[in-house]
């Protein structure tokens, strides 16, 4: 069953859309949505369908950067009720750690891990689809850092933005966002920012009304019905890359231990070795896609000690080894197109 999120994931979506000249109505045909559904921000609709949306605007547009201009007018206040709680955390990193907390609030296609980097830490974020999605990755990570900004000032600059996507023909738009340096064909999606950043104090948190949102955020439904399987391929997700992808590793990551969480995989008829493989195969078709990364590099990101090995793996998966079928996916030159 598709991941539901809240409607205000697509927040300024006719605003951008009426910008670039855009008739809405045969693109919320295309996603199986409407104009009356999305104007309630606590809408339940699949994730699914906002990626569907989001890619078919950028494409009818030419507009490359759809999604990330979603993203450049949004607030804090976008978060519904969980704005209250985000912004009287003491940090940034106990804001992000909230959020990641209460994803089940916010959107569970969206994972988020912090990954600390010496005197860096690297905000590492996947949107997990069955489909990668550029517009809507963009979108995440700009929302992100419109958070970030609205706890930090408006003079704070990361250390880099990262995309694991080519970058667009024009980069105007990302340079007037971001405003800091930005690195596409990237290993991961996400922020890199000084590790003091995320620890300097919030002068608007206040720990008794941070108390007082959590007991009312507590009472909250969830959005989607509780999924080990969705919980353990979204650390999955963003941990394989980073060679930490174990039973043991993600059973931590998740606050369980390795019996309770392969006794509640059994209970849902799933395996972690089927987790991890699936998750594996749609990583791969990603980095090998990418001419950017040898095999070798490609081998080491899904957790394999040589490239034959990879290899070997790549052609049991997909039915030819992984060079033949970069060569046959290869993108033309200038197949980004020009932003508006």
């Amino acid at each position: 069953m598709d991941t539901l999120v809240r409607a205000a994931a697509l927040t300024n979506f006719f605003e951008v859309a009426g910008e670039l000249g855009l008739n809405t109505q045969p693109l919320l045909r295309t996603a199986r949505l409407s104009r009356a559904l999305l104007a309630e921000p606590d809408q339940r609709i699949p994730v699914g369908a906002c990626a569907t949306l989001l890619e078919a605007a950028a494409k009818a547009a030419n507009c490359p950067t759809f999604g990330l201009r979603m993203a450049e007018s949004r607030q804090l206040s976008d978060f519904g009720v969980m704005s209250l709680l985000i912004s009287q955390q003491p940090t940034l990193r106990a804001a992000l750690a909230t959020i990641i907390r209460y994803r089940h609030l916010v959107n569970e296609s969206v994972s988020i891990l912090l990954e600390e980097a010496g005197g860096a830490v690297i905000i590492r974020q996947e949107i997990v689809l069955d489909q990668p999605s550029r517009q809507g990755t963009e979108l995440a990570l700009g929302v992100v850092f419109r958070l970030c900004r609205a706890l930090l000032g408006s003079h704070w600059r990361p250390l880099s933005i990262n995309f694991t996507h080519p970058a667009p023909d024009d980069l105007r738009v990302h340079r007037r966002i971001f405003g800091c340096p930005l690195e596409f064909d990237s290993e991961f999606n996400g922020i890199v920012c000084r590790a003091a950043d995320l620890d300097a104090p919030n002068p608007t948190g206040d720990p008794a009304m941070a108390r007082y949102a959590e007991r009312f955020v507590d009472t909250l439904p969830r959005i989607n019905a509780p999924s080990i399987g969705r919980d353990v391929r979204n650390a999955v997700y963003l941990m394989l890359p980073m060679g930490r992808a174990t039973c043991e590793g993600v059973a931590q990551g998740l606050g369980l231990s390795l019996r309770t969480m392969q006794r509640q995989l059994d209970e849902a008829g799933e395996t972690f070795t089927d987790i991890l493989n699936e998750v594996r195969r749609e990583l791969a078709l990603r980095y090998v896609e990418n001419p950017q990364y040898a095999m070798l590099r490609v081998a080491e990101l899904l957790g394999y000690s040589s490239a034959s090995t990879f290899t070997r793996w790549f052609s049991i998966q997909f039915g030819e080894p992984p060079l033949a079928w970069r060569r046959r996916h290869a993108h033309p030159a200038g197949s980004e197109g020009m932003q508006r």
